[in-house]
């Protein structure tokens, strides 16, 4: 499977914050903003916390696809 966060970037782009202000607020690593930049996998804690400081569910915020082989 993969992942694609474009979803979460256009999000903050129309609620005008910034991957930093994400970052901050919902008390990431700056590694995992990293990997959530390549599209990797990061835990579903993250994305819960992320959920809560956007008010919105996860399937707003990332997609799952069946990986290219």
């Amino acid at each position: 499977m993969a992942v694609s966060y474009n979803k979460l970037w256009k999000l903050l782009i129309d609620k005008g914050m910034t991957k930093t202000d994400l970052r901050i607020k919902t008390d990431m690593s700056t590694s995992t903003l990293a990997k959530m930049s390549k599209n990797e996998v990061v835990s579903m804690d993250i994305m819960l916390r992320i959920c809560d400081v956007l008010e919105c569910n996860v399937g707003d915020i990332m997609d799952v696809t069946k990986a290219e082989d």
